[in-house]
């Protein structure tokens, strides 16, 4: 199954719960849905038309990769990374991304270069038209494309689960307008990769995370708990049997 970044990702199975945790997933790290919003599993289960135990499913599972957080009592909301975890997450990404580019080097082809410049033109379009939800997808997808490009399978998953984990710290701690990166940044970074200069690629690699994180406000913020039926109502299942009440 393909990945809300296009990258075909093996932590998205096919079982019967995976429409409502993809449709969740999208809307969190497209910042649909925000950090610190609450995920009330009675609104959910209506949106969706199914049962309360089956948004209880999802939301464990939501849980296990660290973009909702289960308190009891409290219920599920959307995680809200601290500085420190925010600040990890870059470094994390930084370490690996940078440390893959001479085989991203190695193994890039025209066919390659082609697809990244695809990626380019979309996202620069997608600012243009300050399209938040287009940007945000498009910038990840640069980055998992771009590892990708070496081969290693299990580098570029990882990559591609920490752009979600990114994308939560940005929509805590980021701008307005900080939609995904600067275009002029990845313009930048194909360019150095069409000339194959890896040592060049993976010192601007390491400016580019570092420039994200300085534009981070480590500041408390908490959004409106958005209007669930609104939200995914063009994702709704069919209603199910046992829809609980309780």
């Amino acid at each position: 199954m393909t990945s809300w970044n296009g990258l075909n990702t093996a932590y998205f199975t096919e079982d019967k719960d995976d429409h409502i945790y993809n449709a969740l997933v999208r809307s969190i790290v497209e910042h649909k849905l925000l950090p610190g919003n609450k995920l009330p599993e009675e609104a959910l289960a209506e949106a969706f038309s199914v049962s309360r135990t089956g948004i209880r499913r999802v939301l464990q599972r939501l849980a296990a990769v660290q973009l909702v957080t289960l308190l009891p009592k409290r219920g599920a909301h959307v995680t809200t990374p601290d500085e420190e975890e925010s600040r990890s997450v870059f470094t994390t990404r930084k370490l690996l991304e940078c440390a893959n580019m001479t085989e991203v080097v190695a193994h890039c082809q025209s066919t390659h270069l082609a697809a990244m410049k695809k990626i380019l033109l979309e996202e620069q379009r997608a600012h243009e038209d300050r399209d938040g939800t287009a940007a945000i997808r498009l910038s990840a997808a640069f980055h998992v494309q771009l590892q990708a490009i070496s081969g290693n399978k299990v580098l570029t998953e990882t990559v591609s689960q920490l752009t979600l984990r990114s994308s939560l710290a940005i929509a805590a701690w980021g701008a307005p307008w900080q939609q995904g990166c600067r275009c002029n940044d990845h313009d930048e970074l194909l360019a150095l990769l069409k000339k194959r200069d890896a040592a060049a690629l993976a010192e601007k690699m390491a400016h580019h995370f570092d420039t994200i994180v300085a534009s981070l406000r480590f500041e408390s913020s908490e959004g409106p708990t958005p209007d669930f039926s609104q939200l995914f109502s063009g994702v709704a299942l069919q209603p199910a049997k046992d829809k609980e009440t309780h």
